[in-house]
């Protein structure tokens, strides 16, 4: 298996663990306290592994980044952020299991950014790629009634509204990961860091209006941020190594692992057609990465 496959692979099941523990274990807290929080002890566990790694070489200075690569790689942290307060926000609104297949849409709002600023092309695989995508929205929202009802319950659904957000919001990250590992050359242990303590700026302001006493909860932020750590390892790995085009749609099947203990932990309702929506989804993600001629090189490299 490709190395970029395999890593991909390992933070869908990590980030669909973390997507569960936000809900189960972190109620009423907000997205910007989880994330300065969260993103707190991460870097704590995250910097021995940069401290091994780090070679000063191989990191690009200020100078060679330019104006617009620190603007890149910091309005990326930014938006990681906002993306998990909507999250976040989503999750409080709905169930786990309603949520993450809607949130996990990224690689349909990501397809249109990489046509735009990066070259790619649309393909016929594609476009069908969005069309299921489209139709696991659909399943996630069925009960019953008229043909159109699911959609008119999506356009007015709070949780969606959110889940969706987010979604665009981590769609452009995906893609701003994708430049500052591969085309500005950042190396992965340098630039994981960064991104936790970017994001956590960029909502801190946010969250100290909002404070609540966390003391008690500590080990469980001291868990979740080791989640985070390892994850954020092993996606920007990915992202470092092929395409966002095909790291996206993998590392998002961790809405089925979030939808499968949702529904079996959490005891959460209509578990079959939502598990149903979280197989649609990322059918449709992987789809949209298939069309791409570099991504199936990947794929079956």
């Amino acid at each position: 298996m490709d190395p970029g496959i395999a890593y991909s692979v390992l933070a869908a099941f990590v980030w669909g663990v973390y997507i569960f523990a936000l809900k189960r274990y972190f109620p009423g807290y907000s997205g910007a306290v989880l994330t300065v929080v969260v993103n707190a002890f991460a870097v704590l566990l995250y910097l021995p592994v940069t401290a091994v790694t780090y070679d000063p070489a191989a990191v690009p200075s200020l100078a060679e980044l330019g104006a617009t690569g620190v603007g890149i790689v910091a309005g990326t942290a930014a938006l990681v952020g906002v993306a998990l307060i909507l999250f976040v926000d989503a999750l409080e609104a709905g169930d786990v299991s309603y949520v993450a297949p809607i949130n996990k849409l990224v690689p349909v709002f990501v397809l249109p950014i990489e046509i735009l600023f990066l070259n790619q092309f649309l393909t016929g695989v594609q476009v069908l790629g969005v069309a299921v995508a489209t139709v696991a929205v659909y399943v996630a929202n069925y009960e019953g009634g008229a043909f159109l009802d699911p959609l008119r319950r999506a356009v007015r659904s709070r949780p969606a509204q959110l889940a969706l957000a987010s979604a665009a919001c981590y769609a452009v990250s995906d893609v701003g990961k994708r430049v500052a590992l591969q085309e500005l050359g950042i190396p992965t242990s340098v630039f994981v860091p960064v991104l936790f303590v970017g994001s956590a700026l960029a909502v801190l302001p946010v969250a100290v209006r909002e404070w609540p006493g966390v003391r008690g909860d500590l080990p469980k932020f001291a868990a979740a941020g080791a989640l985070v750590a390892v994850g954020e390892h092993v996606t920007s790995t990915a992202f470092g190594l092929v395409p966002a085009s095909v790291a996206s749609p993998i590392v998002n099947t961790q809405a089925i692992v979030a939808v499968v203990l949702g529904g079996v932990v959490l005891r959460e309702a209509r578990f079959g057609t939502r598990l149903v929506a979280a197989v649609l989804a990322v059918a449709g993600v992987s789809l949209i990465a298939l069309g791409d001629a570099a991504a199936l090189r990947a794929l079956v490299g």
